[in-house]
């Protein structure tokens, strides 16, 4: 299923290959090519795993593999940690 143009999209492109990196990356660094992310509105109609294009916050036109429709953030701060609870308590005190 095709994606619409202007739809908030994530794509992954490749800036520089194993043997494009710097001498002094750690070697299983190196062995990987270094990958770049971006979020944006997408040019034009496309599938996820297609080449596309799109235009971020910022105004900038870049290409990539789209990779994620609407993505969002899944990340969290974890559980509940009593000890920082009473550092709180401390912190004010003081």
């Amino acid at each position: 299923m095709k994606t619409k143009k202007g739809t908030w999209v994530q794509i992954r492109a490749v800036v520089l290959m194993p043997d494009e990196r710097a001498p002094q990356v750690p070697l299983d660094t190196k062995q990987t090519p270094l990958t770049m992310w971006v979020k944006g509105h997408l040019c034009h109609d496309a599938k996820i795993g297609e080449e596309c294009k799109i235009t971020t916050v910022t105004g900038r036109i870049v290409s990539g593999i789209l990779e994620e429709v609407e993505p969002y953030y899944t990340h969290n701060f974890g559980g509940y940690v009593p000890e920082l609870d009473a550092i709180r308590k401390q912190v004010r005190e003081f």
